[in-house]
């Protein structure tokens, strides 16, 4: 902390000699709250867009999951660019703000029109779901991207980072949950025409305008409400270089060995949960044929595995460190995540309709994604304690260059493992426009056989890379008081 952060009213409580000082409770929530238009957009791209573009608009799943993937790698290449530019921004708002205002309104516009297509021709129809779907990424890209950065510049505090980043997948979780929770409940609901309510289109014109204003007032309310906290944030110092160095700078920047396993590591998370998410609704429509209300019973269960995180992330890394901590939570996750599909391949959960399904599926689903979830809070926290790190090898802050290439990987494998997921229901020839129970039985069983297999192999990638990272709590206390030393 710089020796001006007292004078952000509000920003932290005073510091302890030789401590960082320590944030508000409103500082936190702040913070927080802008990752709801993050969640409510991944929330919406995983979980409701195959879906809508396959089985209501008519494109064929492979053919939406190609446009998906498309879309998001080339959205992707633009989050390094977004996190280089905003480390070496200077304004009278900071590094960060400028942007996280200037992303609000189109990215609210451009997510409305991504479930309003016109109509059009099949190929015509392909590149329009790719350009709008680039568009509305590279917006929240150019708010969330700065926004992930400011974390680092908050607090150096080990244990306060991985409370702050709870915080934030909590808020993130919860309004992504929560609005499909509110599609499903609300908007996607059974008429005379559509039975199946997951295939009523005008339910999802009316989410998408719900979705874009609370998007608009999410990222308006965090970057309004952390505002006041600019003038105790880095400044970079003012330097004229050119392409050659800058490229090398930011190679020797993100060769950090313990940066990269835990790129490694998102790597295989992003790819899982593009896959999981993506096959969630045709799961529960198909192989365990829920209505849309028991689906959005199901969905809301995240809701509890949201606050399940919330808590357990600081306390879990308290008494095992970062490191331990997320390797114990993505071997449980795992289990959690297979473990009914399996029984019921072995036949012993009980059948379809049965009273104790949906109670057995709620409670597997929570337990894998709040572990799911505190994973991912870890690993937040990990990527910010390299910082310093870094800092200290090459005398650069780069929070927004490593945070905005893990966003990079995580956004491009989550649509190569959305289009994993279009690619299984092309090989196992799922058939278009299916209702359920009319599906055939084998193509049931190869979808759940093939869905445990990838899924097992991803998340087994995921925990060997996180057994790589190497630095613990006392060598991030370290960093910190060389830092200030040399400050």
């Amino acid at each position: 902390m710089t020796a001006t952060a007292s004078s952000a009213q509000g920003a932290a409580a005073p510091a302890a000699e030789g401590k960082p000082a320590r944030l508000g409770l409103s500082t936190k929530l702040f913070y927080g709250v802008g990752t709801v238009a993050f969640g409510v957009k991944d929330q919406g791209f995983s979980s409701l867009l195959l879906i809508f573009y396959n089985q209501v608009i008519g494109m064929p799943a492979a053919t939406v999951g190609a446009a998906i993937m498309v879309a998001l790698i080339v959205d992707s290449l633009l989050d390094p660019i977004m996190g280089q530019v905003s480390d070496n921004w200077r304004s009278r708002w900071g590094r960060r703000h400028p942007f996280m205002y200037a992303a609000a309104v189109p990215a609210a516009l451009s997510y409305l029109l991504l479930w309003n297509p016109p109509a059009l021709s099949p190929g015509m129809m392909f590149a329009y779901l790719v350009a709008v779907a680039i568009v509305i990424r590279s917006f929240i890209t150019m708010y969330e991207i700065p926004s992930s950065a400011l974390a680092p510049e908050l607090t150096q505090d080990y244990h306060e980072r991985t409370q702050v980043f709870a915080i934030r997948q909590f808020f993130g979780w919860v309004g992504g949950v929560g609005m499909t929770v509110l599609a499903l409940q609300v908007f996607l609901t059974p008429d005379a025409e559509h039975p199946v309510g997951q295939l009523n289109r005008d339910g999802y014109q009316a989410y998408a305008l719900c979705a874009a204003v609370v998007m608009l007032v999410a990222i308006l309310v965090s970057t309004i409400g952390t505002h006041r906290h600019i003038p105790r944030l880095r400044t970079p110092p003012v330097r004229k270089i050119g392409l050659g160095q800058l490229v090398g700078e930011m190679t020797a920047t993100l060769a950090h060995r313990s940066f990269l396993v835990l790129i490694a590591a998102g790597l295989f998370n992003a790819m899982a949960q593009g896959l999981v998410l993506s096959l969630t609704l045709y799961m529960g429509t198909y192989l365990w044929q829920l209505s849309s209300g028991q689906i959005a019973i199901l969905t809301a269960s995240n809701f509890i595995a949201a606050m399940i995180a919330l808590v357990m992330a600081p306390s879990i890394s308290r008494r095992l460190g970062k490191r331990e901590a997320a390797r114990l939570m993505k071997i449980t996750s795992l289990v959690f995540a297979v473990s009914p599909i399996g029984l019921r391949l072995a036949g012993v959960l009980p059948a379809n309709g049965d009273p104790m399904l949906l109670p057995i599926l709620v409670f597997a689903g929570t337990i894998a994604t709040a572990t799911t979830i505190t994973t991912a809070i870890l690993i937040s926290s990990m990527i910010a304690d390299v910082v310093e790190d870094s800092e200290l090898r090459t005398g650069r802050r780069s929070e927004g260059l490593f945070f905005s290439v893990s966003a990079f990987v995580a956004k491009a494998v989550s649509g190569v493992g959305i289009f994993i997921s279009s690619a299984i229901l092309a090989l196992i020839a799922f058939p278009k426009g299916a209702k359920p129970g009319q599906v055939a039985p084998d193509v049931i069983d190869s979808l759940g056989l093939t869905y445990i297999c990838v899924v097992a192999a991803l998340y087994a990638g995921a925990i060997l890379a996180i057994s790589l990272y190497r630095i613990t709590r006392e060598d991030h206390d370290a960093n910190v008081r060389k830092l200030a030393e040399q400050g």
